[in-house]
C-alpha cells in the first residue's frame, strides 16, 4: 500500500511541474535580466593593428629650463640668466645718444618793413626803418632794434624787436611798446594806441627805401 501512494506522490509531481512552468511570474520581469537592444549592446573591443598610433599621456614638465627648448621661447619669468664663459669678452650695450634739436638759424637784416595804420582816415602806410634809427609815424617815433628772418631751407619766421614812443600834447615823450614783433601775428604782440596802430612786415637786407618813409607816407 506505501509503494503505491508513493509511485502516486511521484506521478503527480511530474505531471505538475510543466503547468506550474507555463504560469507566468509576475516578478520575473523584474528580477530576470532585460534583453539589450543593437545599439545598448557593448561593442566588442577592436583588434589593434599595427599601423594604429599608440597615444600616451606626457609627463609633467621639469622645473626650470625644458629640454630641447630654447631659453628665447620661455616666458621672461622662466627664462634664466646664462653664466658668462670665462675669458669670453662681455656684449657690449648700445649707449644710448641723445637726440639735439639743432639751434634755430637767425639771419639778422639791417631794415625792417612796417605798416602803419591811421585810424581816423582809415590809410595804411607802408614804411621802413634802419635798425636802431628812429622815424616818426603820426605821434609814434618807431624805432627797431634787431629784425631776423630764416633761411630758406626753413619755416619763414619773421621777428623784430620794436621800441614805439608816443609824443603827448605837452611835448613829452611816453613808450607805449616794447617788445617781439611777429610777421605772421600782427596781432599777437601789437601796439596799443587810439589813433595810430603799427605792425612788423618783413626785413630787409639792404638800405631802406627812402621813398617809403614814414614821413613821405604822412605827407
Amino acid at each position: 500500500m506505501r509503494r503505491i501512494l508513493f509511485f502516486a506522490t511521484l506521478v503527480g509531481l511530474a505531471v505538475s511541474e510543466p503547468l506550474l512552468a507555463q504560469q507566468r511570474n509576475p516578478w520575473g520581469d523584474l528580477l530576470s535580466p532585460r534583453e539589450m537592444y543593437p545599439q545598448q549592446q557593448e561593442a566588442p573591443p577592436r583588434p589593434q593593428r599595427p599601423d594604429d598610433v599608440q597615444s600616451a599621456p606626457l609627463p609633467p614638465p621639469e622645473s626650470g629650463q625644458q629640454q630641447g627648448v630654447p631659453d628665447i621661447a620661455l616666458p621672461p619669468q622662466q627664462r634664466q640668466e646664462q653664466p658668462a664663459q670665462k675669458g669670453a669678452p662681455a656684449a657690449r650695450q648700445p649707449a644710448e645718444v641723445p637726440v639735439e634739436r639743432p639751434p634755430d638759424v637767425k639771419i639778422a637784416n639791417p631794415t625792417a618793413v612796417f605798416s602803419g595804420l591811421d585810424k581816423i582816415t582809415g590809410r595804411i602806410f607802408p614804411f621802413e626803418v634802419a635798425v636802431d634809427e628812429t622815424v616818426q609815424f603820426g605821434a609814434l617815433q618807431v624805432t627797431p632794434r634787431a629784425c631776423y628772418t630764416r633761411p630758406p631751407t626753413e619755416p619763414q619766421n619773421t621777428t623784430g624787436f620794436v621800441e614805439v614812443d608816443e609824443i603827448t600834447i605837452e611835448g613829452k615823450m611816453r613808450r607805449i611798446f616794447s617788445g617781439w614783433m611777429f610777421a605772421s601775428s600782427p596781432g599777437l604782440n601789437a601796439v596799443e594806441h587810439a589813433i595810430y596802430d603799427v605792425w612788423l612786415v618783413d626785413c630787409k637786407n639792404g638800405p631802406p627805401d627812402t621813398n617809403k618813409s614814414a614821413a613821405k607816407a604822412k605827407s
